[in-house]
């Protein structure tokens, strides 16, 4: 068995171009040579000195056993996981998620607890890596899913027997029920749109113009249910201004799923000017997830300037549009598929006491019906 060692420059290191420079403080690793001295496996040296990385090169070669290249390293795996995501063209939000969980939190976990193979990540491991998360109870459920999904692509290609995270206890989730907005409240954020940009600082003379742009995104979220991402980012050819027909998405049958807007709000988008015409909101200038971070930096100043007495954001627009449509007697089945969610076991978790307000307004509308049968007895 060959090895050799090598290192993995940190960012902001002058000598990152030179993988094999020894002199600087970053990670040392060794490859396992195979017999064409191809690099087949990689590990960490659990060092920044070269001296002792090839100390301990020397020793593994001298042992044989020490390290076997028919084990997978976490590390290669992680790698291998990743760019497995990255291909398969994901949104950069999510892309960054994985980043910062595999990348600075799984792989530097490893390294300070001395982890070099997937093997080692038994259950008592992974209970060890999670108590080292400091989110609330929803991030980490959420975290624990994509720890799942890594084992399962390793399992997949075999580098592991069984997937350790099946095993682990489940994050419990109290969940929170769904708050919209009352008609009151709606009626409230409207009387402070005329109220915002007061102050022409920043506003380049048009305040007027910022100020119609942010009732448009308003009534966009309420009679939409759009994401504000998907509101944010929405193209121009999806609304026809003939029939105020919204597309939404292309189902997985080909069809489009579709939203009727208000035909003041339609007049309105299609009237809002915009450096970019294929966008109604978005410049198409830069990453679409920094234009979402301006829109709910102003999203927060307008709920704050309306003070209606909780804590408002973005998806509040979204959940009232759904509330209303199943309280007005769209059936659930049309509300999921409107929501774009996989399942209306989604859409009956997140808004199950307005679907049983609504299962109460037919009971009481069958029960009318009976009249029309009575023997008179």
């Amino acid at each position: 068995m060959k090895t050799e060692v090598f290192v993995r420059h940190s960012r902001d290191c002058q000598f990152k171009d030179n993988r094999y420079y020894p002199k600087c403080n970053c990670r040392k690793w060794i490859y396992i040579l195979s017999k064409d001295r191809s690099p087949a496996k990689r590990v960490s040296a659990q060092t920044r000195s070269w001296e002792k990385a090839a100390d301990k090169a020397k020793a593994m070669e001298a042992d044989g056993v020490a390290i076997s290249p028919d084990r997978q390293t976490i590390s290669a795996a992680i790698d291998a996981f990743l760019a497995d995501k990255k291909v398969r063209n994901l949104s950069d939000g999510t892309l960054s998620k994985l980043n910062t969980l595999f990348n600075k939190q799984l792989r530097e976990w490893c390294l300070a607890e001395a982890k070099v193979y997937l093997d080692e990540l038994n259950l008592t491991q992974l209970e060890k890596f999670r108590e080292s998360w400091k989110d609330d109870a929803l991030s980490r459920k959420k975290k624990q899913e994509r720890v799942s999904s890594f084992f399962n692509y390793c399992l997949v290609h075999e580098w592991i027997s069984k997937n350790p995270v099946h095993v682990l206890s489940k994050v419990r989730v109290k969940q929170k029920p769904t708050l919209p907005f009352s008609e009151q409240e709606f009626a409230a954020l409207l009387d402070t749109v005329p109220l915002m940009y007061m102050d022409e600082r920043g506003c380049n003379g048009n305040a007027k113009g910022l100020r119609t742009r942010l009732l448009a995104m308003v009534l966009l979220l309420r009679w939409s249910g759009l994401r504000i991402r998907d509101a944010v980012c929405l193209e121009r050819f999806r609304l026809r201004p003939a029939d105020g027909e919204l597309l939404l998405y292309m189902a997985k049958t080909s069809e489009p799923v579709t939203v009727t807007l208000p035909p003041e709000l339609t007049n309105m988008l299609h009237a809002l000017p915009n450096s970019n015409p294929k966008y109604f909101f978005w410049t198409g200038n830069g990453l679409p997830k920094s234009a979402v971070a301006d829109w709910q930096r102003v999203l927060r100043r307008f709920f704050k300037l309306a003070d209606l007495g909780k804590r408002c954001h973005p998806q509040m627009f979204r959940d009232t549009f759904a509330v209303e449509s199943l309280v007005a007697g769209v059936s659930l089945e049309e509300v999921s598929m409107m929501l774009g969610h996989g399942s209306t076991k989604i859409t009956e978790l997140h808004y199950k006491p307005w679907v049983r307000v609504r299962q109460e307004q037919l009971t009481k509308a069958v029960k009318k019906t009976w009249s029309k049968f009575s023997t008179g007895k």
